[in-house]
Parts: structure tokens; C-alpha cells; sequence
């Protein structure tokens, strides 16, 4: 598939991110193991809203080089997701944002089997920005569990661009 980003693109990896960098007291994890028959990058842990935290997230910059990739010519984010019947966030970031707290978000259910989502561009919602979304300079995604208390079980096997007509 032409917007194949992970793991066709071998060189993105993803990393954990916890509330941990503000003081928070979540927990997860990040492994690269077979979920239900399938390769994939799984989060685990549990949120905690203790000591003004609140979320784990696993995030990938988009391009090897942690720059930007033109996404303009696409739709929106497609992602196979094995869950635990949990709502989780989807946050991307462009070159355009310079505080770690500004994103533009999607929410997303991730049922307990490998599902395809699809997240279009124009259902991401501005956070703690006016900007909006430049599909030109998009640097990152983080699929994140937030703002609740709760257990924490997310794979990730796929990660691609679409345009509406691959949809």
C-alpha cells in the first residue's frame, strides 16, 4: 500500500510515553510480540489520575529522521488494533506545534480482536492549539489512554495513509 507507514518503513520505532514526565504516577509497557496470530507493538499498564497525571501513550514519529512526511494527498490514518474494549486517543502533531501538550485528537474504540480503523484527517479535533492541521508537515501519532483511570491492553499491527477511494 502506497501510505504504508509501519511497519513496512522498518526504520519508525515506537516509544512509551508516560504522565511520568509531569509528575504522574502511570505505568506501561512497550513489546513487540504476536498478538491473536498477528506481529504487533503492544502497550500495556494502568492509568492513574494520582498527582495530576492521567495517561500513557505510545507514539511514532512518522518520518526516520523525526522531520515531517507530506500526508496532504491522503484521508486519514488507517490502524489494526487488537484491544481490550477501551477507549482510546489518537494524537498527531505537526511540525507547526511547539508545546507537548498541543495535538489534534481522534478517539477510537479498540474491541478484543484485530479491528481496522479508520481515523479521517478531518475528524481530528485541535487541542490546546489554534492551528489548524497541516497534513504537510505531519510529524507524529500516539495512540494514548487517557484521562481516566483503567487497565490498559492496545496492539498495533498496521499503521497507513488512506485516500477515501483505498477505503
Amino acid at each position: 500500500m502506497p501510505g504504508e507507514l509501519w511497519p513496512a518503513a522498518g526504520a519508525l520505532r515506537w516509544r512509551m510515553v508516560t504522565d511520568g514526565v509531569m509528575g504522574g504516577v502511570s505505568r506501561g509497557s512497550i513489546t513487540e510480540q504476536t498478538v491473536a496470530g498477528c506481529s504487533a507493538v503492544r502497550m500495556r499498564g494502568q492509568v492513574s489520575t494520582d498527582n495530576n497525571g492521567g495517561f500513557i501513550q505510545i507514539a511514532l514519529d512518522l518520518a526516520p529522521d523525526g522531520g515531517a512526511i507530506d500526508a496532504s494527498g491522503f484521508s486519514g490514518v488507517i490502524i489494526d488494533v487488537f484491544g481490550n474494549d477501551e477507549s482510546y486517543g489518537a494524537h498527531l502533531r505537526s511540525t507547526d506545534l511547539f508545546r507537548p501538550q498541543q495535538s489534534y485528537r481522534q478517539e477510537f474504540d479498540a474491541p478484543p480482536r484485530w479491528t481496522t480503523i479508520q481515523l479521517p484527517f478531518s475528524q481530528f479535533t485541535p487541542h490546546r492549539t489554534d492551528a489548524p492541521l497541516n497534513l504537510a508537515r505531519l510529524r507524529r501519532i500516539g495512540l494514548v489512554a487517557i484521562g481516566r483511570e483503567f487497565d490498559v491492553d492496545l496492539s498495533v499491527a498496521r499503521l497507513a495513509l488512506y485516500c477515501s477511494a483505498q477505503a
